[in-house]
């Protein structure tokens, strides 16, 4: 505890989302390769920080290979972390010859210490200690930051238990984003689907159109069949066979109640 005294510097506090991250092997990639693994980097970093900037973020600082940045939202920070580690797969994907440079990143909510532009305190040291525990290319969420993500994102989590961190008192609950699937968390009780990205998005507008050809298609054939065979309702084949192409179509990972977008107020 801070004692309110005289002597006391004036010290500015705040709640806010730390999103961390640095790239894993980095030293490794370096030593392979130094100008073209920095070169890299920039790259890829300039992918990150266009993303925090597209989410209402505020990069800190960067140093090396790592990065900090401040979300006043939980909720912007996951989906920008999501984002970003689906955009930098991506880019990996590319260069299949080149080595692949995966972030990990690590997100707390917590109490910060303001400085001029700088954050510091124990809301920070947390981030940085989860994205040590998030896997290459994965994130790593604290407690505070499940809790108020946990009902406005569609994503899975796997909890990694309480972890004892460094210089910190008590233990931090841990969460490992699901990247790859859904899963059924024992904590949640209901399955949570991955969010549609923006290639998701597109994928579903796809299907959409595919889908609004086949009912002209098959309103058609109704038409045709009550015109020609009133008593023998043979249309009703030719829709199960759409029906079916329809739902093998479907774009994988995209959770079907995106189907009727909902109207946001």
């Amino acid at each position: 505890m801070v004692p309110m005294t005289d002597q006391t510097p004036d010290l500015r506090r705040k709640l806010t989302t730390v999103f961390c991250a640095d790239v894993q092997g980095y030293s490794a990639l370096v030593e392979r390769d130094e100008v073209g693994t920095v070169t890299r980097l920039k790259q890829y970093r300039d992918i990150m920080v266009d993303l925090i900037g597209r989410h209402h973020g505020r990069l800190i600082n960067t140093w090396g290979d790592g990065l900090v940045a401040e979300f006043a939202s939980p909720v912007e920070a996951v989906f920008c972390a999501v984002e970003t580690q689906r955009r930098l797969a991506a880019r990996n994907a590319e260069e299949p010859l080149q080595p692949a440079m995966q972030f990990r990143i690590g997100i707390n909510l917590g109490d910060v210490i303001i400085e001029g532009t700088d954050i510091y305190g124990e809301g920070v040291n947390i981030a940085a200690r989860l994205e040590s525990l998030a896997d290459p290319g994965g994130i790593c969420i604290s407690g505070s930051v499940f809790e108020q993500v946990r009902k406005k994102l569609d994503i899975g989590f796997d909890f990694l238990g309480d972890r004892e961190i460094k210089n910190i008192a008590e233990p931090v609950s841990a969460y490992r984003v699901l990247l790859g699937g859904v899963k059924v968390d024992a904590a949640v009780g209901h399955r949570m689907p991955l969010p549609v990205t923006d290639d998701a998005e597109a994928a579903l507008n796809k299907w959409r159109r595919f889908a609004w050809r086949f009912a002209v298609i098959a309103v058609f054939l109704m038409i045709i069949n009550l015109i020609t065979s009133p008593g023998y309702f043979w249309f009703i084949w030719p829709w199960l066979g759409m029906g079916l192409v329809l739902l093998l179509r479907w774009p994988a990972g995209v959770d079907p109640r995106r189907l009727w977008p909902t109207r946001r107020t």
